[in-house]
């Protein structure tokens, strides 16, 4: 695939146009986006992604659009699954309704830059070093037991890291506007507001980790990694108002995120053996026996996989529709304002 310097300044430069726009279009002046118009907007990204995926598969061939296809679907999951814990963080610092998006903006931009440079990163390892793909392989399979098991109960605006944080800047008690410092009595403190972004950067950070070596897993190629990702970042915004209630009835998401996480770590596992040039591993030769699995067949699977996982949350929480919001009710506590 032959991507040219002018081709990414081009795909950068509109990707950050897009940005600005959300900006000054919806997010400048504080409000809470109604459903039809957080439903417009998906609608919108959404088949802006497909239909570059599209033209991917016309100009560069049905490989690379397979593969960005199978990389978008993934990364997508991943972000749905990263505004569950968003949903949890503004609850539990109890950010007003109107102004969420500015916070889901600004995580969202931090999480591109940080995707950003976790892309160029890989790519540059990728292409010096063919032993980073059992790395890869490794740390995805580490994080798929750890996605598998783990839970998303716990509150991330009082963990550690925001501990740290409260114990090294002065916090005020309450919001003052969107604002993200105040001063009172002479004296600088920094409001919830800006507590909110930190925790939401540190999130960012935290899922670039096993979202930048899955789609790695499925393509070499850094401009179509960049531009699922960013397709993917698109409108998650307007989808955290738009399925807000329904992120809490999918109960199985992280449970299919970790077969995907696995069966990418396998993936990736074989492609090292196959390209091996690890002189403990077969002498430094390919192992020839081990299978590359096609990306039809990884667009399939992680397809099939969202599906399931999907249906099988609806069904659980349509009979239980109590237990999955229980969670979350626990976390907006007096004694949770009063640490923000």
């Amino acid at each position: 695939m032959e991507i040219t310097p002018l081709i990414w300044v081009i795909t950068i430069a509109v990707t950050i146009a897009f940005f600005v726009y959300e900006f000054f279009a919806h997010v400048r002046t504080p409000h809470e986006p109604t459903v039809a118009e957080s439903a417009r907007w998906s609608i919108f990204y959404i088949s802006l992604a497909l239909l570059f995926g599209v033209g991917i598969g016309v100009f560069s061939g049905w490989t690379f659009g397979g593969e960005y296809f199978a990389g978008y679907l993934t990364e997508k999951a991943l972000s749905i699954d990263n505004l569950f814990v968003f949903l949890i963080v503004m609850t539990g610092f109890a950010v007003p309704k109107i102004y969420q998006q500015k916070v889901l903006m600004i995580g969202i931009v931090i999480a591109l830059i940080l995707r950003g440079i976790f892309i160029a990163v890989g790519a540059t390892l990728i292409e010096n070093f063919s032993w980073i793909f059992y790395l890869f392989g490794a740390l995805l399979l580490v994080l798929a037991y750890r996605q598998a098991f783990s839970s998303h109960e716990s509150d991330p605006a009082n963990g550690r890291f925001m501990t740290f944080v409260r114990r090294h800047l002065p916090v005020s008690d309450e919001y003052n506007k969107d604002r993200l410092t105040v001063v009172k009595n002479g004296k600088r403190f920094v409001t919830p507001m800006l507590l909110t972004i930190i925790a939401i950067g540190f999130i960012d950070l935290v899922f670039a980790v096993d979202s930048i070596p899955a789609i790695y897993g499925l393509t070499d190629e850094a401009y179509i990694v960049f531009t699922a990702n960013a397709f993917a970042l698109m409108g998650l915004r307007q989808l955290y108002f738009l399925i807000g209630g329904l992120l809490e009835r999918l109960v199985y998401l992280a449970q299919g995120l970790a077969v995907i996480l696995a069966f990418i770590g396998v993936k990736l596992v074989f492609h090292a053996l196959h390209v091996n040039e690890l002189p403990f591993i077969n002498g430094g030769e390919p192992v020839l026996w081990a299978p590359e699995i096609p990306i039809w067949f990884s667009l399939l699977f992680i397809g099939a996989t969202i599906a399931v996982a999907t249906v099988a949350s609806l069904m659980k929480t349509r009979r239980t529709p109590t237990s999955v919001s229980s969670h979350t009710d626990t976390i907006d506590t007096p004694t949770n304002k009063e640490h923000s």
